[in-house]
């Protein structure tokens, strides 16, 4: 028995006996077999609305391939380092790390000109610099730590920012970020202060205990950062967050803004704690720095308030309780600079011995590893103590 199908059900295989129903009076072969879809669309051009087919005597067409299921790109995960790992030693990268270092403070006196005589920075090149400092982490963290623990007097806002791109950096490979997050960190680090050349001189450097009215003017400098950034242009948000927000704190009583809590985002408060660090272990005009362990004391104490608690553990734990490039007197009273820290035994580091303190004489350079070693870190000392220019000690004797 012959089936009438809509010419919309007409499907290829089919075979037509008849035309049952159409537009207009058109004749056409009314017999055969429908061999593609060009012939029913053909039929239905020609205003062919209805046909008799035999179901009996239908071709079955080969079922298609089901469509592949759509597949969600995803970005290949980072590939796992591990933050401890060296593939180079201090004594080949600390070359490179005093280079690398020297330029950093180049390029920064060469931005605060370019604020100071009103033209835009370019951020490009603070990003190169960030690449470096990553490369050489990468490859053995302890060489740059060792250059942010020489500094010399009255650079301070020159090495400030160099010293907190650094230890980001150092920090962000502690907690695995991913390398063009590094990259973000750094580069906002390293311009984070750069609102600073606008602040009077009298107020920047002022030797004493700053007026309300100048604490107002010298936080007014972060303000200033921002808007030098939003005027370069070409910076990412990460970089703009931790430069507005370093000086934001967990208690809400930081600036500009007064941010509290979750509204201080991950990267703000890494950075705040990282700035705070090397503001408490720098000389200024002021004050003298004080020594690291006495400035991680500060940070957990004021983890009550201003600093993630977590965070300050793990910045500890990433640049050592006895960071590298720190002068230290062994039990021995011989005078040593810690050369590489000790991730399993933080109180055991490797430091480069030169000096003896009870004496008063330089020795021969040696190094020892403290935890094959019966001699123990006594505390932390500072060079001006006993006259050494570590700056100089490291030209003559560590950067040969």
């Amino acid at each position: 028995m012959l089936q009438r199908v809509a010419i919309d059900n007409l499907q290829i295989g089919m075979y037509v006996e008849a035309v049952t129903k159409q537009k207009g009076a058109i004749k056409i072969k009314t017999q055969g077999r429908v061999g593609s879809q060009k012939i029913i669309e053909k039929l239905r051009q020609q205003g062919i609305l209805e046909l008799a087919v035999d179901p009996d005597n239908v071709i079955e067409q080969p079922k298609a391939a089901p469509e592949p299921e759509p597949v969600e790109a995803k970005e290949e995960p980072a590939k796992e380092y591990d933050p401890k790992e060296r593939t180079s030693s201090f004594d080949q990268e600390i070359l490179k790390a005093s280079k690398l270092y020297t330029q950093a403070k180049k390029l920064q006196k060469k931005v605060f000109s370019d604020v100071k005589a009103g033209r835009k920075i370019n951020c490009k090149d603070m990003e190169t610099v960030a690449d470096g400092f990553i490369d050489s982490v990468f490859k053995n963290q302890d060489a740059l730590t060792c250059m942010t623990r020489i500094r010399e007097k009255d650079a301070y806002l020159l090495e400030h920012s160099v010293n907190v791109s650094i230890l980001m950096t150092i920090f962000a490979k502690h907690m695995k970020l991913d390398k063009k997050l590094i990259h973000e960190l750094a580069t906002g680090a390293l311009l984070h202060d750069i609102g600073k050349i606008k602040i009077d001189d009298k107020v920047l450097h002022k030797p004493g205990k700053l007026t309300p009215q100048e604490t107002i003017e010298m936080q007014r400098h972060v303000v200033f950062s921002k808007e030098i950034l939003e005027e370069a242009g070409d910076i990412s948000p990460v970089s703009m967050d931790i430069a507005s927000n370093h000086h934001e704190r967990l208690d809400g009583k930081g600036y500009p803004r007064g941010l509290s809590g979750e509204q201080v985002s991950q990267y703000a408060r890494m950075i705040s704690i990282v700035d705070a660090y090397d503001a408490m272990t720098a000389d200024r005009c002021y004050k003298n720095g004080m020594n690291p362990i006495t400035a991680f004391k500060r940070l957990m104490k004021e983890t009550k308030t201003c600093f993630d608690a977590k965070q300050v553990g793990m910045f500890i734990q990433a640049i050592g309780v006895h960071p590298v490039g720190t002068l230290v007197k062994l039990k021995s009273q011989k005078l040593a600079i810690v050369t590489q820290t000790n991730f399993v035994d933080p109180l055991k580091p490797i430091v480069k011995v030169f000096y003896h303190a009870k004496f008063n004489h330089y020795t021969e350079i040696k190094d020892i590893d403290l935890t094959h070693n019966k001699d123990e870190i006594e505390s932390c000392v500072k060079p001006e103590n006993f006259k050494i220019d570590l700056g100089k000690f490291f030209q003559t004797a560590v950067l040969r």
